[in-house]
């Protein structure tokens, strides 16, 4: 039987994953990984999922090896979908050893029991911030080389290199994906969109990095999660590719939508000096997992995020 090691599935991408796949394949075993930081949240995973036959659960903490071997002895996965990351750029300036440890050890162990217990495939979860940034009108390939700006972005390039160097020593059958910002429920309050939900519904103003030009593309996460499912599935191994919607906004665009759905002026935008090593601008050719798996976008933004900011109101 089929047996999946999911980690870090409480968090927001890998929660939405879980409430979706596990369901929809109830003849494959899905271990979640998690040891519950302060962004995983069990309550992130449905009723029906936590009921369901094929859902496993185990608190562990990934870079506890020990423990971890533990975890693939009991269940002798077939494969590993990787998730796991401290991700918020500000909290790797202020600390930028946590997210070494983090990102880079948890890879490491994982690949290293991959190898011990003979898992068929390894699906790596990265990021377009290892690209660092580009001007206007250009947009990154999967081959274009990685310049990380920050703490957080130079731990999941290194955690990525390793993924490719234990493919080309040792032969692990691996895929990756590296998307653009994610939306829609379960996100952590410390993210731009839920972050600035509650701080507006508590009558508090805003603040926005630099000149507020800084630009991202926004990607709905059950497309991105379809998308996974699709390169752990059907790619080829040591295959890379890129996961963008061209969905690109300011940052001060996405605030103006977020204000005018709470029916609230601009006043409530407040200006703070930017942050070190800003990324100014991520775009990507997503032009691969378009034309090798016709993985096209379901979602449209305009009419998604205005569901999203009204999911997170309710909440």
């Amino acid at each position: 039987m089929k047996s999946i090691i999911v980690t870090w599935w409480a968090g927001f991408i890998g929660s939405n994953f879980l409430n979706k796949y596990v369901l929809l394949y109830p003849e494959i075993n899905f271990i979640n990984v998690d040891c519950l930081t302060y962004a995983g949240k069990l309550e992130n995973i449905s009723e029906e999922v936590k009921s369901s036959k094929n859902y496993f659960f185990e608190k562990v903490d990934i870079r506890d090896v020990d423990n971890l071997d533990k975890v693939f002895m009991k269940y002798k996965p077939t494969d590993i979908i990787h998730f796991a990351a401290e991700s918020h750029v500000d909290n790797s300036i202020k600390n930028p050893k946590i997210f070494s440890e983090t990102n880079v050890i948890w890879t490491q162990n994982l690949l290293d029991l991959y190898r011990k217990y003979g898992v068929v495939r390894f699906h790596q979860i990265s990021t377009d911030e290892v690209y660092g940034d580009i001007p206007d009108s250009w947009f990154f390939l999967e081959t274009t080389p990685i310049n990380p700006s920050s703490p957080y972005s130079a731990s999941k390039a290194a955690a990525d290199m390793l993924v490719k160097a234990y493919g080309r020593t040792f032969g692990i059958n691996y895929t990756m994906t590296r998307c653009s910002n994610n939306y829609w429920p379960n996100q952590d309050n410390e993210k731009l969109i839920p972050h600035f939900i509650d701080l507006l519904q508590n009558n508090k103003s805003v603040t926005v990095y630099g000149d507020w030009s800084n630009i991202r593309d926004w990607l709905y996460v059950e497309d991105h999660c379809d998308a996974i499912w699709e390169i752990f599935t059907q790619a080829q191994s040591w295959s890379i590719y890129n996961i963008w919607w061209n969905n690109e906004y300011t940052n001060l665009e996405i605030t103006k939508i977020i204000l005018k759905e709470m029916w609230k002026d601009e006043s409530y935008i407040g200006f703070v000096s930017d942050r070190p090593g800003h990324d100014k601008r991520y775009a990507i050719d997503a032009s691969k997992v378009k034309n090798e798996l016709w993985r096209e976008p379901k979602i449209k933004f305009d009419e998604w995020i205005k569901k999203t900011i009204a999911f997170y109101l309710n909440k």
